[in-house]
């Protein structure tokens, strides 16, 4: 049963080519680099990685590499729960946009909707510059 839910697209444009931006992003050893919920990997087995978190060791299943674009992935808290995170970098003319859903959990508030959305606009303007700086 698939329950309402809302969501809020959070994007960031990136003047670099979507295939470098994929490229640097798609390595989940990546990851820590720019999104800052996740601290250095503790260890993995294929697409399964287990990262340091602020709140002890958050286990993250990541889509295999693939040729569109797709960051898609599933994050494991330590209470049980399991977060499915959409993030895509699509083209844009000579640029990209990095595209994160974000979804509104259930029992949510507005409050804690809101500073989560700030928290992923923080590390996608982070990614942002990290690959501007680079190109």
């Amino acid at each position: 049963m698939t329950l309402p839910s809302q969501a809020q697209i959070i994007s960031a444009h990136i003047a670099r080519d979507w295939r470098d931006v994929y490229a640097f992003t798609s390595p989940p050893e990546a990851f820590p680099i720019w999104a800052s919920g996740l601290g250095k990997p503790l260890s993995h087995e294929g697409t399964k990685w287990i990262f340091e978190g602020s709140e002890g060791p958050v286990t993250v299943r990541f889509s295999a590499i693939n040729d569109y674009g797709v960051l898609d992935h599933y994050v494991l808290l330590p209470d049980g729960n399991e977060i499915y995170i959409p993030l895509r970098v699509i083209a844009n003319g000579s640029g990209s946009d990095v595209q994160f859903t974000l979804f509104r959990v259930p029992g949510m508030t507005d409050e804690k909707f809101a500073a989560d959305a700030q928290w992923v606009e923080r590390d996608l303007a982070k990614l942002k510059a990290l690959l501007e700086e680079q190109g």
